[in-house]
């Protein structure tokens, strides 16, 4: 599940946060080949094996590694997601699993739920430093947290759990709408206008590649950008109507029409996060929202957006925004889904 680069099926490449591969095995161990591909952080593999999660740390950058993702378990048939904790700070090329000589490897018990979300986002969607549990309600600590990022309790993930959903989670840490600023690969800062269509966007770890939106449709989509773009000037807060703030709306509402002309039918939620922002962020997507006369583009805000925590959301607050936004996407009940 998620945006996988599958040109060559023998070793995917792994980019966003949240994709993974599930299945069930016999034995006592499993392992994961693969090859890293860093940009910065501390990267990890997430393994949710029979029903408990665990982490394994990535050694190595640009050279073959073996990970243990579990050892000394009885011999019995298990069942396994492994997963990408972090976003594109780094790619994973796969090269296999290693179970015990004899063992059997299963699809998994339940196929793939037939519900499909997608969505845009920054670092709040990625789960990125939620793990920092310590630090609920505070700034982050002005050190590496990257190995506190935790894709699969993001709001994103949960929320697809809570609906029986697929997820593709197209988000990344520091990532505005606008390419020129937010916070990502900076000093030629890279936006969701450059990584919306992409499998691979990082320039620092190569050319970029389309995606081909014909291999998932989702029936819902959930747009949460625009708390990067203050950054290096808060241009909306500044000057609402000035010229910057003004093309910003514009092309804010251009993003959801690119989107509805790939997903003619999906329900498409704008929204932003509870990250501390300037209010006039979200008057700006409302103003945007009301251009768009459309349905089944609909505007959606927690009852802490904006104002719940100066650093990132910890796992609490992601369940909160989870709990918040599954019970506005089943307000629309089969509509929802509507193909």
């Amino acid at each position: 599940m998620g945006r996988i680069d599958d040109a060559d099926p023998t070793r995917p490449v792994w980019v966003h946060p949240y994709t993974q591969t599930s299945f069930r095995f016999t034995g006592t161990s499993l392992s994961m080949r693969l090859i890293n591909h860093r940009n910065y952080g501390d990267n990890h593999i997430g393994v949710a094996l029979d029903g408990f999660q665990t982490k394994a740390r990535i050694p190595a950058d640009d050279v073959e590694v073996t990970l243990t993702l579990a050892q000394g378990l009885p011999d019995i048939e298990h069942e396994v997601t492994v997963f990408k904790r972090q976003d594109g700070e780094h790619y994973i090329e796969l090269l296999g699993f290693e179970a015990d000589a004899g063992a059997r490897v299963l699809a998994p018990a339940d196929p793939a739920p037939s519900r499909r979300i997608e969505v845009y986002g920054d670092s709040v969607s990625c789960g990125e430093r939620n793990e920092a549990t310590r630090y609920v309600g505070e700034a982050d600590p002005d050190v590496d947290l990257s190995a506190y990022s935790n894709s699969w309790w993001s709001y994103a993930a949960i929320t697809a759990r809570n609906l029986d959903a697929q997820l593709h989670d197209v988000s990344q840490g520091g990532i505005a709408l606008l390419d020129g600023i937010g916070w990502f690969c900076g000093p030629n800062y890279v936006g969701q206008e450059s990584m919306w269509d992409r499998i691979e966007y990082n320039p620092f770890l190569g050319e970029s590649k389309p995606w081909d939106f014909s291999r998932y449709t989702p029936h819902v989509v959930v747009v949460a950008i625009g708390q990067n773009d203050a950054n290096p000037h808060d241009f909306m807060a500044n000057d609402y109507e000035g010229e910057q703030a003004r093309d910003w709306r514009e092309r804010y509402a251009d993003f959801a029409r690119r989107l509805r002309a790939v997903y003619p039918h999906a329900l498409i939620i704008l929204t932003t996060t509870v990250l501390m922002h300037d209010a006039s962020w979200d008057t700006a997507i409302d103003d945007a929202h009301a251009a768009l006369d459309d349905p089944r583009i609909v505007r959606f805000r927690y009852s802490r957006n904006g104002s719940a925590t100066p650093g990132h959301p910890r796992i609490a607050e992601h369940e909160e925004m989870a709990r918040e936004l599954t019970a506005f996407i089943e307000s629309f009940g089969e509509e929802a889904w509507k193909e």
